[in-house]
């Protein structure tokens, strides 16, 4: 059973230990496959269809035949309009309504999911948090406990992920103008933001609640 320190907010370590459950926390094979399917469906899941063209029943004109079928020498040409044309529809364009999503089962996002939490702390990219109170939900307050909490941990990058038990108006707040910080809930993990995040912060208080969720 994997034990790990939990800090305060103010960056010292409680002197508790805490357990974490092996099934999340200590993969033993990680498979660089089903995280590369998680990740390429849940991108595909994002994408909208919005690019359009109009095909040759769509596009304005054209309602008259340009010259008589035969006796000019000329190829035959039934509109101008047509894809030869220029001005004319589009073959095989991107039209709307397009569907991309991919299906992926709970067992192999799960996998994924705790595949990454696994690689995290084993690359000492994850710290538990007793817990962060700002006093005014301040932008600045919250950065003082990141870069706290960041000498913790061997950080690569500057995106942190907070990941709470419950919805936290105060962080959520305090992070909104922040592009490299997102506050996230147990509850609604998922596998991009824990491979975008360079360091993640979980709440003491969040891992019962991951368990409850995906186990």
């Amino acid at each position: 059973m994997l034990k790990v320190s939990v800090y305060s907010q103010s960056g010292e370590d409680t002197g508790s230990k805490i357990e974490l459950n092996p099934k999340i926390f200590e993969i033993k094979e990680l498979k660089p496959g089903v995280l590369h399917q998680v990740v390429t469906a849940r991108l595909s899941n994002l994408r909208r269809a919005t690019a359009r063209t109009k095909t040759k029943g769509e596009v304005r004109g054209g309602g008259k035949k340009p010259w008589k079928q035969k006796g000019t020498g000329r190829a035959r040409a039934g509109s101008i309009r047509s894809p030869l044309w220029r001005g004319g529809g589009i073959i095989f364009g991107p039209v709307a309504g397009r569907n991309f999503y991919k299906k992926v089962n709970k067992k192999t996002n799960r996998l994924a999911l705790f595949a990454a939490l696994t690689d995290r702390i084993k690359s000492n990219q994850l710290l538990v948090v007793d817990n962060i109170e700002l006093q005014e939900a301040k932008t600045r307050e919250l950065l003082q406990k990141i870069d706290i909490f960041a000498k913790k941990m061997k950080p690569t990058g500057k995106n942190v992920l907070i990941i709470t038990p419950a919805k936290a108006e105060k962080l959520a707040r305090a992070s909104a103008n922040l592009p490299d910080v997102k506050v996230i809930t147990a509850a609604n993990l998922n596998i991009l933001d824990l491979l975008q995040a360079n360091s993640i912060i979980v709440l003491k208080d969040a891992l019962p609640e991951i368990e409850k969720t995906y186990l």
